[in-house]
This record gives structure tokens, C-alpha cells and sequence, in this order.
């Protein structure tokens, strides 16, 4: 594993601008630098989504931030309407394929589009923390909320996934 992971490791990100990408979503559209600079969104980036008939190692369960996307996601989608009646879009977003990524959006139900980075484009540009995990590089579980273009709350290292979506908007609606 490599890089850090601390709560700290998010404050140089607070006021920066969201990166200028172009990123395939699993609606079949690409997501451009336009959209991504206007109105408010969360992106919240996973490490990976496992497959129900693929078990996962037991070292995985090791890993403090990568356990829990399917919580996470769903409580996302549960919430959504209320994301959204605050003005924020939600977005999901990994290194795997759209193609493996549509399969979890069809089993969660997902009312949101998930986002594929293969290159780590957003990592790279604003210097978020990746992981080596059986010789692939992963993204540290993450979530940027961005308002018209900047960053305005970053957490890294999010270990309580399940809970996590429900706190940040608790945040979020105070702050409104």
C-alpha cells in the first residue's frame, strides 16, 4: 500500500478547482469538463465493486477504506432525493470499466450515474491517494463535494462507508 490516508491529507484540496476531465458514465454518456463546472455535486470514489459470484481475498477485509461499497452506493441512492433537494448531483466513481460497473448499477439500483477513471486522471491532477492490492492499483475510498466548480469538502480515507453518505449530508443541509 502507499501513500497517505489521514483526514489532514484532505485540507490542500479545499479551494481548488475541480479538474477539467472527461469521463465515460454508466448512463452510456461521457460526463465533460462542463458539467462538472457548474451547480453542486458529491463525488464519492471507491476503491472497486466486487462481483457476487467472485470471492473476495481475506487480506481485502483488512484494508480500513475498502470494505463497504455496496452500503455506501446504496445509502447514496437512498438519499439521493434528499442530495438533491439541497442541489446536489451524486457520482460514483472507480478505476474499473463502465461495462463491470453497469452490472452494479443494475443489481443496487442505482439512480445515479457511476464514472470510470482507468488512467487516474483525477488522482493525478489533484493528488488523491491510490492503493496497490494484488498487483492493481486502486482508489483509497473518497468523497469530493464540489459547488460551481470547487472544492469545498474533501474527505479521504473514508472508513465508515455505510454511514458516511447520511453525515456528509447532515453537513451539507447545515451549511445551506
Amino acid at each position: 500500500m502507499t501513500n497517505s490516508h489521514s483526514g489532514a491529507a484532505a485540507d490542500h484540496l479545499i479551494g481548488q478547482a475541480f479538474p477539467t476531465l472527461t469521463l465515460s458514465a454508466t448512463t452510456g454518456e461521457t460526463i465533460s469538463p462542463a458539467e462538472f463546472s457548474i451547480g453542486s455535486f458529491v463525488l464519492f470514489i471507491y476503491p472497486r465493486t466486487g462481483r457476487p459470484d467472485r470471492v473476495e481475498p481475506p487480506e481485502w477485509s483488512l484494508v480500513p477504506w475498502a470494505k463497504g461499497c455496496a452500503p455506501e452506493s446504496c445509502e447514496f441512492r437512498d438519499l439521493s432525493a434528499d442530495y438533491a433537494a439541497i442541489g446536489f448531483r451524486i457520482y460514483e466513481l472507480s478505476n474499473q470499466d463502465t461495462g463491470y460497473q453497469c452490472e452494479a448499477v443494475s443489481r443496487w439500483h442505482l439512480s445515479y450515474p457511476l464514472l470510470s477513471d482507468p488512467g487516474f486522471s483525477l488522482s493525478a491532477a489533484l493528488g488523491l491517494p491510490t492503493f496497490e492490492f494484488e498487483g492493481d492499483r486502486i482508489h483509497v475510498r473518497s468523497t469530493l463535494v464540489v459547488q460551481n466548480g470547487t472544492i469545498t469538502h474533501a474527505h479521504i480515507g473514508v472508513t465508515e462507508a455505510a454511514s458516511h453518505p447520511r453525515s456528509l449530508l447532515a453537513q451539507l443541509q447545515v451549511g445551506r
